[in-house]
């Protein structure tokens, strides 16, 4: 669901010049008259009776003030599990994932929120799913991936030139993951968490690599307590925030919030979220944090049961 982080981050953007100068003349995407006329192989999309009612936005946490929605340009192509959307000089960009028949799509699209439009943008060299993408230092930067449905972890890395519109190998990660959570803070770039090999398992880690794009290398940090995929992450203040996620599959979710102290290498605990979900967006915003969006489940006897789609 990673598609809910969309939302989040375009309301964070503020247009730049320093964004027309930045990019090069790069293409607009055109919107398909029918919005959903290629998502899996052109088969129409409708959801199912059963699959509305898994919309849930219930809540233990207080009432804040309600806001407002706008809608904004679709994506060009519908799609899901694409990299968490990230923002460069006011502009928003979403790379890879599941679309048109296939879980291993190298799409590249780029959100102008001053016209309100798509652009398209270099394609990654290989396509994957649950791609941890990341905006440092005027580049972005794309971690690992799976090659196949939510598995099949792989270790290639990729940085995005803006000026050239080219995607470049940089040291590819030292142990191959997906869904993990890519996060810039001083100077270095943080990957934490994830899912491993093998790839029947798929199994979550707690792993915490950096790495350091001026010497092209990667180090290990403590690894994050509770070893989890699909989390939220922020940094703020100097310091790291992973909140929520799963412990392998979506069946198991958790509210738990973590805390990295840089300067220490360690990690503590910090106030729970209300509703144990993963998949979700996180954003900050006018100091508080907010987490949106994202999958919950349970199991009763072995079987997936009150499977939850989180607004």
């Amino acid at each position: 669901m990673h598609r809910r982080h969309l939302i989040a981050a375009a309301a964070l953007l503020a247009p730049t010049a320093r964004a027309q100068q930045a990019h090069p003349a790069l293409q607009p995407a055109s919107p398909a008259a029918d919005a959903y006329h290629r998502l899996q192989g052109g088969t129409p999309h409708h959801l199912t009776a059963e699959q509305e009612a898994q919309r849930f936005t219930a809540s233990t946490a207080p009432a804040g003030p309600p806001g407002r929605w706008a809608p904004r340009a679709a994506l060009p192509i519908p799609r899901s599990e694409m990299a968490w959307a990230t923002a460069l000089d006011g502009r928003m960009h979403v790379v890879g994932g599941y679309g048109e028949g296939r879980v291993d799509r190298g799409y590249h699209h780029i959100y102008d929120p001053a016209a309100d439009r798509w652009l398209i943008g270099a394609t990654l060299p290989r396509g994957a799913n649950h791609v941890a993408v990341v905006a440092h230092a005027g580049r972005v930067y794309a971690f690992g991936g799976f090659i196949e449905q939510n598995r099949n972890p792989d270790e290639r890395a990729y940085a995005w030139d803006p000026a050239a519109d080219r995607w470049t190998n940089i040291r590819p990660l030292p142990r191959p993951r997906g869904a993990a959570a890519a996060v810039s803070l001083d100077g270095r770039i943080h990957l934490i968490g994830g899912a491993g090999a093998p790839t029947m398992e798929r199994a979550s880690v707690g792993w915490h690599e950096v790495y350091d794009p001026q010497a092209d290398q990667w180090s290990t940090r403590k690894a994050l307590p509770a070893a989890r995929d699909h989390v939220g992450v922020m940094a703020h203040e100097g310091r790291i925030h992973v909140i929520g996620g799963r412990f392998n599959t979506f069946e198991y979710n958790t509210d738990m919030h973590h805390v990295y102290l840089p300067t220490r290498d360690t990690w503590e605990l910090r106030a729970p979220l209300p509703t144990a979900r993963s998949g979700h967006g996180l954003v900050a915003y006018r100091g508080r944090f907010f987490a949106m969006g994202g999958e919950g489940g349970s199991l009763e006897g072995g079987v997936p049961r009150q499977a939850r789609v989180f607004g």
